[in-house]
């Protein structure tokens, strides 16, 4: 029924349009929302009569009721809860439920209304109304509603009760309900159902928590609440974590042991740390582990210190107590590094290198070091050690060696020849240590015996380098078991001995030069030269150039020290022979040796024909010192004129540079001779390769030679071959870039520096070659030589272009003549003799004349 009386209600003359169209159209909402947009600027109680009188007609309509019941909760917002009028609105919530129970919108308004007036009761009533009403496709618009009013009050079972329906209908949200038992302290429950969740490889955190976060929040929940949690076998599921979870260790067995720490079970709580720090295969997690463990120790350490402090009389046995936690305490520091170790020898039982620390770490404990070598040899596998596993065996064996266990030395090297290294030189490097223990106790005969054994020749043909061979069976072709052998056979063997077995090496074909350069110099001790020499031929057959290199050296240099010139033939055919593959890097000791053979012991011819052949068989580089060496010697058995020939090929042969340095050389050995015209035809000859700007110094040597030796016509032609040759260099553009090149280093400054604006290549090196003339031309005006000033730099009017090698026809001949006798009258200073006055006889005048 209405809560209020129709005939209160006012009609005005503005009411009758609204009124008649009702009374055509009762049934039309249209009409009636505009009589109640009408009407709503009147009095509240005029418009709630309008809709309740539209609801008497058309009782079916959402949206009258759903304006209506909006419109009557607004009317009442701002009274206390305890009004009648919130009454009189429930009741209108009622009356539309009796209409519109399938609208959720209805239900959550009049639940959200009730839960603002604080109606407990009566709101978890009609929740449950509203649940079993709608249809369960509509139950997830009711639910988080619903939630959230049962966990705004302290009715915590009746919350749990809510939680558990809602959860059958919406599983995913559990976490909600977790973290609700959470608050509530419910923490039995809530680890039950976070297990579930945990253990249900299908759930999907909707706060996006992977599987391993949830466990560790259970782990987390169940050891710091271990009186609290008591369905659940902590122990059983933590230990279930950590075979799942093998890359998170460190913080599971931190929680299993927190979790007997809070339950005051100490000891087994140590054994837990201990269990870990025996298992974890983590730097990470032992570090974790074991951090936790040690505080744990200096925590109950601290703690009975402190007991036994307040109390005024300590009995025997807590100072027993307290020096016994504090040795565990200590025992436990010092075993940090060892602990560690044992991490990374399970991380990799294969690590050599750490299975040495680990013996290290062990010393003084010689039981403990023979039962870690013991297992280390049985655990690393040849084809997964991870450094040299020989290593292991031979360390193993000069333990007990150190110790004077020698027997047990032998039985640990025999074993250790068996295993099947993957590498022939690791087996050797066995042998080899073996082999010196038994000498290191002067037990000769056995070293050789074991060199013996191990060079045995398997029973068939194997190759070295064949993989699929074992290394015992291709032992017998290592270098280094042979190498020592013969070092044993030298110093303690038989000459007839050692040399067989430097014939077996060099039948094997696994000498080396040195092997061969020592197996000589053994025969050669024992003056068996001829001996030395055939091996030293054998070792020269087995090898190549350039690794041939030291054995001709040594066999040629100790024939020739042998025999000198009484097999001087001989010499020759093994010099012969070995320069004819020479390479030129090396040939230039062998020519020098073969020439000083000819020299000392053949003919001159010969010598110098060797010299000659040097000069063309030695690197490019060389050929300038083979060249000085051949002249020397020349002129040492010849004489000077003899070189003569030398030089002028070697100015031929030899680069521009070194060409230009013999040429002066050359020029001087003529100028001592006295042969001053041939010195300056090898000046005019040289200039032809000599930039001015360039070679300064052949300029000023050959003006200081033509002012010693020359007159004023040598000195002329000398200035007109300088400005022939700059202009030659002027005009080779290629010639001239590649002297900048050459000469980029001395010159500073960038192309703008040295010609401003100008961006042609041709400006741009021409604007270079001033740049470094000027430095040459102040040098030459200081010391009052002769320059070659160029056209340009005489021009006053700065503005006007020239052409530096622009011909002037008509005054070509005269000019220079007049430039080359002003230059000369400059730098030649000519001086003037007085002449005797017999020489005029009775034609010369007085002086006062």
């Amino acid at each position: 029924m209405p809560d209020f009386d129709a005939s209160s209600l006012i009609f005005t003359d503005d009411d009758l349009p609204y009124e008649e169209e009702i009374l055509r159209n009762p049934f039309s909402v249209k009409h009636w929302l505009r009589y109640i947009d009408h009407k709503k600027s009147g009095p509240p109680n005029n418009v709630n009569i309008i809709y309740e009188r539209a609801l008497k007609e058309l009782p079916g309509s959402y949206k009258l009721w759903y304006n209506y019941l909006k419109l009557r909760r607004r009317q009442v917002r701002g009274r206390c809860i305890t009004d009648p009028a919130y009454e009189d609105v429930n009741n209108a919530h009622e009356r539309a439920l009796v209409f519109m129970h399938k609208m959720p919108r209805i239900w959550m308004d009049y639940c959200t209304f009730l839960v603002d007036q604080k109606k407990i009761t009566r709101t978890r009533q009609a929740f449950d109304r509203a649940l079993r009403a709608l249809p369960i496709t509509q139950h997830h618009r009711m639910w988080p509603l619903y939630t959230k009013f049962v966990c705004s009050y302290d009715c915590h079972e009746t919350a749990i009760r809510v939680f558990r329906r809602y959860l059958k209908l919406c599983p995913e949200n559990t976490e909600d309900y977790i973290e609700y038992l959470v608050s509530i302290e419910r923490l039995d429950e809530a680890a039950i159902k976070l297990a579930s969740i945990v253990n249900n490889e299908n759930f999907v955190s909707k706060h996006g928590k992977s599987n391993h976060q949830l466990w560790n929040e259970l782990c987390e929940l169940i050891s710091k609440n271990p009186h609290k949690v008591k369905s659940l076998n902590v122990d059983a599921i933590i230990r279930g974590g950590l075979r799942r979870y093998s890359d998170q260790l460190g913080s599971l067995w931190q929680s299993l042991a927190d979790y007997y720490i809070r339950s005051g079970l100490f000891e087994r709580a140590r054994d837990v740390y201990e269990e870990a720090i025996q298992t974890v295969t983590t730097v990470r997690d032992f570090t974790q582990v074991f951090d936790a463990y040690a505080q744990f120790e200096e925590l109950s350490l601290t703690k009975r210190m402190e007991e036994v402090a307040e109390n005024t009389s300590p009995s025997e046995e807590d100072d027993i107590e307290l020096d016994l936690r504090m040795a565990r305490f200590e025992h436990l520091m010092a075993r940090r590094l060892l602990l560690l170790n044992s991490v990374l020898l399970r991380q990799n039982p294969h690590n050599v290198h750490e299975w040495h620390k680990r013996v290290v770490l062990l010393e003084g404990k010689p039981h403990e070091i023979i039962n870690t070598y013991t297992e280390a040899v049985q655990t690393v596998d040849p084809k997964q050690a991870v450094g040299k596993l020989h290593s292991l065996w031979i360390a193993f064996a000069k333990f007990y060696d150190s110790n004077g266990q020698l027997e047990d030395a032998r039985l640990v090297f025999e074993k250790g020849t068996l295993v099947a290294y993957l590498k022939v030189d690791d087996l050797a490097s066995v042998w080899c240590a073996w082999a010196e223990m038994e000498l290191q106790h002067d037990n000769y005969e056995a070293a050789l015996k074991l060199m013996h054994r191990a060079t045995v020749p398997p029973p068939r043909k194997v190759a070295y380098h064949d993989d699929t061979e074992t290394v015992q069976n291709r032992l017998y072709k290592s270098l280094k078991i042979w190498s020592m052998f013969a070092d044993l056979e030298e110093s303690f063997g038989t000459f007839k001995a050692c040399k067989s077995v430097y014939d077996r090496i060099l039948d094997l074909k696994i000498a080396t030069p040195q092997i061969v350069i020592n197996y000589g110099v053994f025969l050669e001790e024992h003056k068996y030269y001829e001996e030395a020499f055939r091996a030293y031929e054998k070792g020269i057959a087995l090898f190549k150039w350039p690794n041939v290199f030291d054995i001709w050296n040594t066999y040629l240099t100790k024939f020739l020290k042998r025999y000198g010139g009484t097999k001087l033939e001989r010499a020759r055919d093994l010099f012969e022979q070995c320069l004819e593959h020479c390479p030129n890097k090396f040939s230039k000791t062998l020519y020098l040796l073969y020439a000083k053979l000819e020299e000392e012991h053949g003919l001159a011819r010969h010598a110098m024909a060797v010299y000659e052949r040097a000069t063309q068989a030695v690197l490019p580089e060389e050929q300038f010192e083979m060249f000085n060496i051949y002249i020397n010697k020349a002129a040492e058995l010849y004489g000077v004129a003899r070189t003569r020939q030398i030089y002028e090929k070697a100015i031929e042969v030899l680069p521009e540079e070194k060409a230009r340095d013999m040429c002066l050389r050359f020029s001087d050995m003529e100028t001592k001779l006295g042969e001053v015209d041939r010195a300056r035809a090898i000046y005019a000859h040289c200039s032809q390769m000599c930039d001015p700007r360039v070679t300064a110094e052949f300029w000023q040597t050959w003006k200081d030679f033509e002012i010693r030796h020359g007159n004023e016509d040598t000195m002329r032609e000398m200035l007109r071959i300088k400005r022939s040759v700059q202009a030659t260099y002027n005009t080779q553009v290629n010639m001239m870039s590649a002297q900048m090149l050459t000469a980029s280093g001395q010159v500073a400054g960038t192309v703008a520096d040295l010609a401003p604006g100008a961006k042609d290549g041709m400006r741009m090196l021409e604007a270079k070659a001033a740049q470094m003339a000027e430095p040459v031309a102040k040098k030459a005006a200081t010391q009052g030589s002769i320059s070659f000033i160029r056209g340009e730099t005489q021009v006053k009017d700065v503005n006007k272009v020239v052409n530096p090698d622009e011909i002037d026809i008509d005054d070509e001949s005269s000019e220079e003549d007049g430039e080359d006798e002003k230059d000369f009258e400059e730098v030649l200073p000519v001086k003037k003799q007085a002449i005797p006055s017999k020489v005029f006889g009775s034609l010369k005048k007085d002086d006062e004349n």
